[in-house]
């Protein structure tokens, strides 16, 4: 069976502070694109809500449309009633077959008036929901006018940057396969724990590289021995001296 190799500690932290230093770069290219992505993601949404509205605005001035043409076509069948009943009064036998028609004729021109109540309520509805429509569309021209910036700038910040992201992304997968599992869980776990993502410190001036917290000298002096992996008390944040981490170089 092949032998595998044990690293020392002093092994094991450099290459903690080599994937830390390659992780940081990355960081820092974040950092450039700032709020971007969030932002544009959130325009895209707010966007594809503004469209939804506008489509459904534009439904309902097409249905209420529809509603008017029927009333029209109601006005039209009274008014060819009336003419058939006024018509057929100049054929009457009798005062009750007169009375009878009247009364039809009374009730489609009743029917008329109500069409055309709906038809004035109808065109008003429609006034506002144009009114509404125009807004949706200046408000969607303009959401889009930002996006559109937005995407140009986060655009020019990936493809100046792209390359480099790259390399270090490449460097952080190798990296990480020379850190031990169990170690690379605990690294990953406490970066995840800080909006800088520092998991590995080094002690600078007395103090905790990620919290200033002040380190005990017999505990600088444990860790510049290397014998063993020291955390912050304060923060959790993986120690390491100053000397070493400034050794380790990322190529």
């Amino acid at each position: 069976m092949p032998q595998i190799k044990e690293f020392s500690i002093e092994e094991k932290l450099g290459s903690l502070i080599n994937l830390q230093k390659i992780d940081s770069k990355m960081d820092e290219i974040k950092i450039l694109k700032g709020e971007l992505p969030m932002e544009v993601a959130d325009l895209e949404d707010e966007i594809q809500g503004l469209h939804s509205r506008q489509t459904r605005i534009e439904e309902e001035i097409n249905g209420v449309t529809e509603f008017i043409e029927e009333r029209k076509g109601a006005i039209k069948e009274s008014e060819e009633l009336i003419k058939k009943y006024e018509k057929d009064s100049e054929n009457v036998k009798n005062n009750r077959e007169f009375e009878a028609i009247n009364k039809e004729i009374e009730m489609q021109q009743l029917e008329i008036k109500l069409a055309e109540k709906h038809i004035k309520d109808a065109n008003e509805e429609i006034s506002d929901k144009v009114v509404l429509l125009e807004k949706a569309k200046k408000n969607l021209g303009a959401k889009e006018g930002v996006l559109d910036l937005k995407k140009t700038e986060l655009e020019k910040i990936i493809s100046a940057n792209e390359k480099e992201e790259k390399e270090f992304q490449k460097l952080s997968e190798a990296a990480k396969e020379n850190v031990e599992p169990r170690l690379l869980a605990s690294y990953e776990k406490i970066r995840g724990n800080f909006r800088n993502g520092l998991a590995v410190v080094p002690v600078v001036r007395d103090a905790c590289g990620g919290c200033f917290y002040a380190i005990p000298p017999q505990k600088q002096s444990e860790i510049k021995q290397h014998k063993k992996i020291i955390a912050c008390e304060n923060c959790g944040r993986i120690l390491v001296d100053e000397e070493l981490h400034n050794n380790v170089e990322v190529k």
